[in-house]
């Protein structure tokens, strides 16, 4: 199954990484591995997370409060957003 990153979810994840690396160096490595983890998770079972609006569906990165939404489309999955979960969810919804 191929992947497709919406160009301001790769902007999400790099200012995050960003974020870890300035508080603690190191730990934006951290976060990356959680999110490949998570997106590998994906990638095997795409339908298995909960769909949230419309046909995007939302995974979990375990250990930091940050959400991968995502939609499946033919042969792809579609990543939308690298989402913080404390920030306004519109923010993210318009790219859908």
């Amino acid at each position: 199954m191929n992947l497709i990153i919406h160009d301001d979810a790769t902007t999400e994840f790099d200012e995050a990484f960003d974020y870890y690396e300035s508080v603690r160096p190191g730990f934006g490595d951290k976060f990356v591995d959680a999110v490949i983890h998570c997106t590998n998770r994906i990638l095997k079972l795409p339908t298995m997370h909960q769909v949230v609006v419309g046909m995007t569906r939302r995974a979990i990165v375990k250990g930091f409060p940050y959400c991968i939404y995502y939609q499946v489309i033919p042969g792809a999955v579609r990543i939308v957003s690298v989402f913080h979960t404390s920030r306004d969810p519109q923010r993210w919804q318009s790219r859908i």
